[in-house]
């Protein structure tokens, strides 16, 4: 899609469709709005749509309030739109405006949208998105939803209607070979009265489309069958990342894993045909001595069968899935180098399947990480905390001032957090406190869980200096202390996002409603998380 800046009154655009927004409780509209209301027919019309065309104020909509109405206000006397948030509402102008619809969305309570009007601003754009999608509308101009009295920046309310509308188009159509149903927008034109918030939005735009493209990214390596989005594809996409957005990589192979003495992450690998990658992507590498570095891991099993400890049949449906922390990663890599983000970012993805055949590595067996630890496999079904353990130790060589990591990694902390937000341990109280405002702030949640060394004795083996998994009970905890048993640097961060890569059914507490994360399919998450982290960090 097309995102342009334009300047001057929505009323007098002359796309497919305009966009203008309404909050519940009103009722006769203001601002744009209100204009725009006027235009199709209200006695209270005029030029002046505000100084960035955003929401109307107050709870009435301002002054106008004569004896006749428009047609935006006579939906609301009769009941028909109440501005709740994701509602939406279709006008045909009939010639009164050069526009040939007017899409009307809802924006919600005024409350609910002062409490995350970045969020609110994201939801309502990609309703509106989605509805002009449905009517093939080819060009459709909006007006900043949350800017002047949304108490959203120029730039902020530009980046979350741009967000929200590419992310809300998002779809994934994979090997299909008919041609789709309904084809969205090619262009969005954003609306602002003034010239001089040109520039302010056109950062916003920008900085949307570098979220979105990683974030989109991420979603299409998700979805990809497992017999396409292998390891070597994996490694293929982080260079051609690398390509675009202006990153150094470097991609290890078996023989160098083993000269690295990497025995974690080749025990997973040796059962497999398919070749394991260590994938490397670095943003500023050549200013690493001058810049705070930050190291993000991502959990690469591109396939997870659960080896020997075998998976139901049921349970490996969508174990393609399990990679969804390498993208994530490698999502976040292709937004930051395109943002230029004044940081030294590394991000490793160690990739490879967990299969069954006669070397698949057993419970019982030992193995050494590259840190010299030696691991008791209790469960081959643990094997992504196997992949992550040899690349904690790799973050070291470095020298960061904050790792961290990003995995599929235990049911039990979906069910400990019901998929309302992703795990987070964490061994710094900054980066913790970092992590939690960038989910904040990208409504992508995680919620702070403990470290206790009790759990470390849950890991105790009689055979290794630890075990691979800990006792039923202590699920979540134990693996981020098995991690933690590969971390040499005092700031560490574990997210486990296992339940929030793939909303199978639709239905995941975190997404449910939400129009712009995918249903049935990738959802992305982590790609904003670790960029908002990324931007908002200093050392």
């Amino acid at each position: 899609m097309d995102v342009k800046v334009v300047t001057g009154a929505i009323q007098e655009s002359d796309a497919d469709g305009i966009v203008v927004n309404l909050f519940e409780g009103v009722d006769v509209p203001g601002g744009a709005t209100g204009v725009v209301d006027a235009a199709l027919g209200g006695p209270h019309g005029g030029p002046h749509s505000g100084p960035h065309s955003g929401p109307h104020s107050g709870p009435h909509g301002g002054p106008h309030s004569g004896p006749h109405s428009g047609p935006i206000q006579d939906l609301i006397a009769a009941g028909d739109f109440e501005g709740k948030a994701g509602q939406v509402a279709v006008l045909y102008p009939r010639g009164a405006i050069p526009a040939r619809r007017v899409i009307l969305v809802g924006l919600g309570s005024r409350k609910d949208f002062d409490d995350d009007p970045a969020e609110a601003v994201r939801r309502a754009a990609a309703h509106a998105a989605q509805k002009a999608r449905d009517l093939k509308v080819e060009r459709m101009a909006s007006i900043l939803h949350g800017a002047g009295s949304g108490d959203l920046s120029v730039a902020e309310a530009a980046q979350a209607v741009t967000e929200g509308t590419l992310l809300g188009l998002y779809e994934y159509r994979g090997q299909k070979t008919d041609e789709p149903d309904k084809t969205p927008p090619q262009v969005l034109e954003l609306t602002i009265f003034d010239d001089e918030d040109v520039s302010s939005a056109q950062r916003g735009v920008d900085a949307a489309r570098a979220i979105a493209a990683g974030v989109t990214l991420a979603r299409d390596l998700v979805n990809l069958p497992p017999n396409i989005c292998t390891p070597t594809y994996l490694a293929q996409a982080a260079e051609e990342v690398a390509a675009v957005a202006g990153l150094c990589v470097e991609v290890l192979d078996r023989e160098q894993m083993e000269a690295l003495n990497m025995g974690a992450l080749l025990a997973v690998a040796q059962g497999s045909d398919t070749p394991p990658k260590f994938i490397i992507l670095e943003h500023n590498a050549g200013r690493a001595d001058e810049l705070p570095t930050i190291v993000l891991v991502g959990k690469g099993v591109t396939f997870d069968t659960g080896g020997y400890s075998l998976k139901s049949g049921e349970g490996m449906q969508t174990m393609k899935t399990d990679m969804a922390g390498a993208a994530a990663v490698i999502g976040a890599l292709r937004t930051i180098g395109e943002m230029d983000a004044p940081l030294h970012v590394v991000g490793l993805a160690p990739a490879s399947d967990n299969m069954i055949s006669g070397r698949a590595y057993r419970p019982q067996e030992v193995f050494t990480a590259s840190n010299g630890v030696t691991i008791e496999i209790v469960s081959t079904d643990a094997e992504g905390r196997m992949l992550l353990a040899d690349a904690l130790v790799y973050a070291k060589r470095y020298n960061p001032d904050a790792v961290l990591d990003i995995a599929t990694l235990t049911g039990a902390c979906y069910v400990a957090l019901g998929g309302a937000a992703a795990g987070l341990f964490s061994t710094d109280d900054g980066l913790r406190d970092a992590l939690l405002a960038a989910g904040k702030a990208t409504a992508e949640k995680v919620w702070p869980m403990p470290l206790f060394s009790a759990y470390k004795k849950t890991l105790e083996s009689e055979t290794a200096d630890v075990k691979n998994s800990g006792s039923r009970g202590s699920g979540v905890g134990s693996s981020a202390m098995f991690l933690k048993q590969f971390v040499d640097y005092p700031a560490w961060a574990h997210i486990d996002m296992a339940g929030l890569a793939f909303d199978a059914a639709g239905k995941v507490t975190l997404f449910r409603d939400n129009p712009y994360v995918s249903k049935k399919s990738a959802t992305g998450f982590g790609v904003r998380l670790l960029v908002e982290f990324v931007r908002r960090w200093t050392a």
